[in-house]
């Protein structure tokens, strides 16, 4: 193959040309991602408090108890969200990306067989992410809505219908796109947190005393003198750090950069003012007159539009879970986790905004259930937890591998890095496993069932892949024939699809049985997908040739890039292949999959399972984006 790659001056040039436009769009840049990255988080201050509150054993230490609830969450901020996320794990991009998956895909790379337990927790960070993101976009709604009550008392009957509307309003407008509504993000969430960090403010100046509670001593002394509630209250305090594994997901539409100058510069001290405003507030009026600090601390005229600015940023805040998700279901559909969906792009000019319909259904009637089931913000706050804290926990066992394999940490660094973390990580999760029963089997149950499909969908690949091999005939063998004994040949160039690179395609073989005709040129195409985001374009097609009638094609995308093939192969061009599209016939083959006799229970339930997400999957025509018209599909049957 040949490639061409950019060096000396003009590679010196380019680089400074990119980091000047980087420098010049960093404002933009972070006004983004405050609307993006952090819309979660910033809204745990409505509920995380309040909830932290009612679990508190008695008012005989009232003050020492709001101060130690108030140092949990500060330091709970710190050590879980500054240190961990933006100061560790934004440094392991996978080539700019983030995520779980991409974490995944970093940490596989150091392998060269790639031991299964990492894929697992690939599989279920993925799943658990799922799990929670039927649950932001109804506690961070609900929650905002709930306000209403304090401005009209005789609202709160039409809190869940309101959310009811708003949620299918969130959902209903995705098919248009992030573009637009992006622009006002940044600065909405920008005034969303400087709203908070001025609303605090006043009550800490009012209540100076409150600052006493940035001693983590009074955090440890509320959680040994209450030790029989620790884990209730701790599961309490994890709803302020909610949103963290944002940070992660949105670094490949941002960078670094921003992420943290938007954290340090303003969201961070923003949510310490508000916390501690609210803390004042509390110590202040006393604790048994106070039951949503949040809304009651906001003077009575400024309580309606406060309500209003609560439920705009609940509104992004589901926004950002929402594009979230598409992007994982891509990635998962790239890296063969989970069958072809169908995706549309909404921007001309950003590849990462995307709109899947399927997934988009299945996280509206989600969301729907949970908003009529629980009614309110507080008993989905039992619900609220789980699934990030399990996000957290896998994201922490796959950095540990990056910085033991990628970073070259010394083992003594890694393993006290791990165990301190582990403490943190596994102290939240134990906290919020204590809620299963009273509802955080809600988001366990969905990641399961996520964590069945895309472990089944692997499995079946695996198991067709190897009936497929099993009953080939070899690709070398086949050409080798085709080249003694030349059977008649058309004009025109024939590509024959196919993902297994020894095996002569299916399509091929029914193709020369039934037509018994070979075009002029016949391409055997693979697509493959990298375990980089991205795949330059000098580095995405590879050409071999077996002789005059055959040549093999490997196309090679990024587990972020949209397949296009048509695209891919004018790439060709430049390798010396006169590529037209309209000269072109595309075979496919597809196959009808049956259930074999002979089948034990779990694989019976397996193979059923992979066979409905079989036949659900996107057209491979519409996912690879090959025109209609030049496409021949030639059936076959499969026992499995």
């Amino acid at each position: 193959m040949t490639r061409s790659n950019t060096s000396g001056p003009e590679a010196g040039a380019l680089a400074t040309d990119q980091a000047s436009h980087a420098k010049s769009n960093l404002p933009i840049l972070t006004l983004g991602a405050i609307g993006v990255v952090y819309g979660d988080i910033g809204t745990s201050p409505i509920y995380a408090f309040r909830q932290a509150m009612h679990i508190r054993p008695g008012a005989a230490s009232s003050h020492l108890e709001i101060l130690g609830l108030l140092s949990l969450i500060v330091w709970a901020l710190t050590l879980t969200v500054a240190v961990k996320y933006v100061f560790f794990v934004t440094r392991a991009d996978n080539n700019g990306e983030g995520g779980t998956l991409s974490l995944m895909a970093l940490a596989r790379k150091t392998f060269a067989n790639p031991p299964i337990w990492i894929t697992v927790l690939g599989v279920l960070g993925a799943a658990l992410f799922f799990g929670d993101a039927i649950i932001t976009p109804a506690i961070s709604v609900l929650s905002a809505v709930e306000g209403l009550d304090l401005v009209a008392p005789g609202m709160g009957r039409w809190v869940v219908p309101i959310t009811l509307v708003l949620i299918v309003g969130i959902f209903a407008v995705q098919r248009f796109g992030t573009a637009k509504v992006s622009i006002v993000f940044g600065p909405v969430t920008a005034i969303w947190f400087l709203t908070l960090g001025i609303s605090g403010l006043f009550h800490i100046i009012d209540y100076p005393g409150v600052l006493w509670a940035l001693n983590p001593l009074l955090g440890v002394q509320f959680l040994v003198d209450h030790f029989a509630i620790a884990f209730v209250v701790m599961g309490a305090i994890f709803l302020a750090v909610t949103g963290a594994e944002a940070l992660y997901v949105d670094l490949g539409h941002f960078g670094r950069k921003p992420i943290v100058l938007a954290w340090f510069g303003l969201v961070f001290p923003c949510l310490l003012l508000n916390y501690f405003g609210q803390g004042a507030y509390v110590l202040e009026r006393g604790i048994e007159n106070v039951g949503s600090p949040f809304f009651e601390m906001q003077p009575q005229w400024a309580l309606l539009p406060f309500v209003i600015l609560a439920t705009c940023a609940t509104i992004i805040a589901s926004q950002a879970v929402i594009t979230g998700t598409f992007s994982l279901a891509q990635q998962a559909i790239a890296l063969n986790m989970l069958p072809r969906m169908v995706v549309q792009h909404t921007s001309e000019t950003q590849s990462g905004q995307i709109y899947m319909p399927q997934i988009n259904a299945m996280l509206m009637l989600g969301v729907l259930v949970l908003v009529v089931v629980f009614g309110s913000s507080a008993a989905l706050s039992n619900a609220y937890g789980i699934a990030v804290s399990g996000v957290m926990g896998v994201t922490l066992a796959l950095l540990v591998v990056v910085m033991w394999r990628n970073w070259k940490w010394p083992p003594i660094a890694v393993v006290l890095f791990g165990l301190v973390f582990l403490i943190i990580d596994g102290t939240f999760f134990a906290a919020n496993a204590a809620k299963l029963f009273q509802g955080g089997w809600v988001p366990a149950a969905v990641a399961v069932v996520v964590a069945l499909v895309m472990w089944s969908w692997m499995a079946g690949r695996r198991r067709l892949s190897d009936k497929t091999r099993r009953d080939e005939v070899p690709l070398q063998f086949l050409v080798d024939n085709l080249a003694r004994k030349k059977p008649t040949t058309v004009p025109g160039t024939a590509i024959f699809l196919t993902s297994d690179i020894e095996g002569a395609p299916t399509a091929l073989l029914h193709s020369l049985k039934h037509y018994k005709v070979l075009h002029e040129q016949n391409v055997i195409l693979t697509v493959r997908t990298s375990v980089s985001p991205r795949v330059p374009d000098d580095e995405k097609v590879t050409i071999d040739a077996y002789n005059e009638l055959f040549s093999r094609v490997i196309v090679t995308f990024g587990y972020m890039e949209t397949p296009n093939i048509p695209k891919a192969l004018v790439l060709a061009r430049k390798l010396g292949w006169k590529f037209d599209i309209m000269s072109t016939s595309f075979f496919l083959s597809r196959r009808s999959l049956k259930i074999g006799q002979k089948t034990g229970l779990l694989r019976f339930w397996q193979d059923r399972v992979f066979i409905r997400l079989a036949r659900n999957a996107s057209d491979a025509t519409e996912y690879f984006h090959i025109p209609t018209g030049r496409v021949v599909e030639i059936g076959t049957q499969v026992v499995m």
